[in-house]
This record gives structure tokens, C-alpha cells and sequence, in this order.
């Protein structure tokens, strides 16, 4: 293990993943609730494809959606999880330079994508309920598959520069990160090189993918609600509203604690090293865990799915 205090080199063969610093003596009953948080978040997932998948009247654009967020919700959870556990019960804390750089293309990368899966579905929403007489032909499956593939390359691009960006300074400080996983941020500050561009980049990044989906998100809902006021009943207002409540929880769902992350990260300087590395993880992984809860207590179709086998087997 190759954790020296200071050490000449380029590029490391290995990092050191430390878990959770300071609470290193408590990791084995720490690993408790996030074990429990990880297999929810692959039975759930697994559940809401399998559902979508075999159930032809779910073969509509908003379902197709709720499958890429099923599948990104799942490669996030697993890029971190897997990793976390092997710290907390085997103390294997090594992990290769390339597989470190690897881990966090893909956190950042399906991050995005699962921003823009997010504003996908309120667009979803806002021509089923602004404009319900185009919204077949508007969202056919061709679109979908497009918006899709678009989604994919925005989050490849952006976040590519983030690996090579790493892989390019040097480091000749210690090769530990105080970290469950490798956090961008993280792994670049044990360089010794001026890291500005890097620091720059990801906040630029962050910014524009966030700023620019949350104001999509809130413009379509902003028409969304106008529409929905606008019915002349209220069991109308309710029913229509209804169809956008999920949608709703799981966008509180993934970027609140995104957004207590990144506060707590940026603006709590005298907060304990184990609180940022604790929320860090919470953020990529409740949500994972929360969007089939959400889909599957709200949404009737999915709920009667889910519920069907141990319906029919006490009638």
C-alpha cells in the first residue's frame, strides 16, 4: 500500500480511499444503512424497468423517461456503492489511478444525464397537459430515442475534459483520499500544480448543466400550473396535477440534497470533514433509492403492476 506522506511521481499507480474520516472505527455499522440504501435502489429499479417493460399500455413516452432515469439511477449507484462497502468491510482502500479517474467520469458524466432526464420529463408533462392534442405526434419514439441520445453525449462531452484535465497535472503530494469515492475536486487538490483551470471548468459546468435545467424545469411547470388553474373544476385541477406529482417528488428528491451538498461544501467551512463526505454520498445515492419508492406509491399503474403477484395470490 502505497500510502507515503510525500512521494515524486506523475501520476500514481494507486490512491488511497480513506471512507469516512473519523469515523473509520465505526465503518461496519455505517455500512448497515448504506447497504440497505443500495439494494432498495437495485431491486427498485430492476422492478420499474421489469414493470415498464412487460407492460404494454406503459410503452408511452413518460415511461420510457422514468427507464432512462431507472438506468442511471443504477450505474450511479453501483459506481459508488460496490467500492464504499469493500472500504467498510474488507479495508481494501486501494484503487487504481485509471480506475479512480474512471469512477469519476462516470459519476459526473450520468449525473448529467440524469439532470437532463429530469428536464425531459417536464417537457413530457408540459405537452400532455398544455398541448395534449400534439403530444403524440410531438413525442414519438423516434423523438424520444433522440432526446435520449442527446442526453447521453451532453453528459459524455461536458464531463470528458474532467478525467484528462486530472490525468494531466502533477502529483507529488500524498496519493490519500479523505473520501468514500473519487470526488473530482478531491482527487485534483493532491496535485501540485496550479489546479485553476480544473477548479474553473467544473464550476462553470455545474452552473450552466443546473442552471440551464432548473430554469426548464421551472418554466415548463410554471405553464404546467397556468394550465392546470385554468380547468374549470377542481377534481379536474387535481386529476391533472396528479399526473405531475411524481415528476415532482423525484425533482425535490434529487436536487435538495445536491443543492445541501453543495452549500455545506462551499459555505460551511466549520463543518466536520465526515459531515461533507457523508452528504456527498447522500445526494448520489438517495436518489437511486427514493424514485421507484415515489413512482411506485404514486403513480396507480406501476402500483397495481407492483402489487399484482401478491394480489392474485390471496384471491
Amino acid at each position: 500500500m502505497s500510502d507515503s506522506n510525500s512521494t515524486d511521481f506523475t501520476n500514481p499507480s494507486t490512491f488511497i480511499l480513506l471512507g469516512i474520516p473519523g469515523l473509520e472505527a465505526a465503518h461496519v455499522w455505517i455500512s448497515i444503512p448504506f447497504c440497505v440504501i443500495y439494494a432498495k435502489a437495485i431491486l427498485g429499479n430492476f422492478a420499474i424497468l421489469f414493470i415498464i417493460k412487460t407492460e404494454p399500455s406503459l410503452h408511452v413516452p413518460m415511461y420510457y423517461f422514468l427507464s432512462m432515469l431507472a438506468i442511471t439511477d443504477l450505474v450511479l449507484s453501483t459506481a459508488i456503492l460496490p467500492k464504499m462497502l469493500s472500504i467498510f468491510w474488507f479495508n481494501s482502500r486501494e484503487i487504481n489511478f485509471s480506475a479512480c479517474l474512471t469512477q469519476m467520469y462516470i459519476i459526473l458524466s450520468f449525473s448529467v444525464i440524469e439532470s437532463g432526464i429530469l428536464v425531459a420529463m417536464a417537457f413530457d408533462r408540459y405537452v400532455a397537459i398544455c398541448d395534449p392534442l400534439r403530444h403524440s405526434t410531438t413525442l414519438t419514439n423516434p423523438m424520444v430515442a433522440k432526446i435520449g441520445l442527446a442526453l447521453v453525449l451532453r453528459g459524455a462531452i461536458l464531463i470528458l475534459p474532467y478525467p484528462f484535465l486530472a490525468r494531466s497535472w502533477p502529483y507529488c503530494r500524498m496519493n490519500i483520499i479523505p473520501h468514500t469515492y473519487c470526488e473530482h475536486i478531491t482527487v485534483v487538490k493532491l496535485a501540485c500544480a496550479d489546479i485553476s483551470f480544473s477548479s474553473y471548468y467544473g464550476l462553470s459546468v455545474a452552473f450552466l448543466v443546473i442552471g440551464m435545467d432548473v430554469s426548464f424545469i421551472a418554466m415548463s411547470y410554471t405553464q404546467i400550473l397556468r394550465a392546470i388553474f385554468r380547468l374549470p373544476t377542481k377534481d379536474a385541477r387535481l386529476k391533472t396535477f396528479g399526473t405531475c406529482g411524481s415528476h415532482l417528488c423525484v425533482i425535490l428528491a434529487s436536487y435538495i440534497p445536491a443543492l445541501f451538498s453543495f452549500l455545506t461544501h462551499g459555505f460551511g467551512h466549520n463543518v466536520a470533514l465526515h459531515f461533507h463526505v457523508l452528504m456527498a454520498n447522500m445526494y448520489l445515492l438517495l436518489p437511486p433509492m427514493l424514485n421507484p419508492i415515489i413512482y411506485g406509491a404514486r403513480n396507480q399503474q406501476i402500483r397495481v403492476r407492483l402489487l399484482q403477484p401478491f394480489t392474485h395470490k390471496w384471491t
